[in-house]
């Protein structure tokens, strides 16, 4: 896959170094002619001095024949302009923007860049997430943020023990995947039962974590007693 990243501050350096890494073909442009040479020595790759939104400069990175471009300077407009150049005029698909200022995140997205990402507001949904699924152990954080693969042990004497999956009414946004009994591993079907102990695995949008573990978690009433 051949990519070009606009930007070589940190996030552009590692991103490249990792792509690399993997035998992605990469290419970078950066401004600063300094920065532009240790980059070039360090990773061995490709490095276009000059300014990402102008034309020509794309032209030189060979922007035409790639798979995908990324702009990640610290330049919210940069990203925007060069974003909207790249799939305006050079007709690539995957096109990724960086927002340093969240804030800016619906403007890029209204202008074009549907795939327009902000750092800080992917840390600030794990966070929430971590929050607010107390009870639930998060596996890995999905789509931006907006989804999740979480784990949930079925508490003794819950209420949903021996029920199978498909009578369970689970949110219309989550699939249980996988369900680990006694250090075995079930991949469920509808009539999969649940019992207590039994650690479930799904998959859910971010805002129905609250529901499964209600779902999961609840205590048969007689045991209050």
């Amino acid at each position: 896959m051949r990519v070009v990243i606009l930007g070589g501050g940190k996030l552009g350096y590692y991103l490249a170094q990792n792509l690399t890494d993997r035998e992605y073909e990469v290419k970078l442009i950066e401004k600063d002619k300094f920065r532009s040479a240790k980059i070039a020595n360090d990773l061995e790759i490709e490095v276009i001095c000059g300014d990402g939104t102008e034309i020509q400069t794309l032209i030189d990175a060979g922007v035409s024949k790639a798979d995908c471009f990324v702009a990640v300077t610290g330049r919210d407009q940069d990203n925007l302009v060069a974003s909207q150049l790249v799939k305006g005029k050079f007709m690539v698909d995957k096109v990724i923007a960086r927002a340093n200022n969240p804030r800016n995140l619906e403007a890029l997205r209204e202008l074009g860049v549907e795939n327009a990402v902000s750092s800080t507001e992917i840390i600030t949904r794990m966070i929430e997430q971590e929050i607010d699924s107390s009870g639930i152990q998060l596996l890995a954080s999905l789509n931006k943020g907006q989804a999740a693969i979480c784990a949930i042990t079925i508490p003794l004497h819950a209420e949903i023990e021996g029920t199978a999956i498909k009578d369970i009414n689970l949110p219309s946004s989550s699939l249980v995947i996988s369900i680990l009994r006694d250090e075995k591993l079930i991949i469920p079907q509808g009539d999969t039962v649940i019992y207590s102990g039994d650690q479930i695995v799904a998959v859910c949008e971010a805002y129905s974590q609250k529901e499964l573990k209600k779902i999961f978690s609840k205590i048969r009433k007689d045991e209050y007693i």
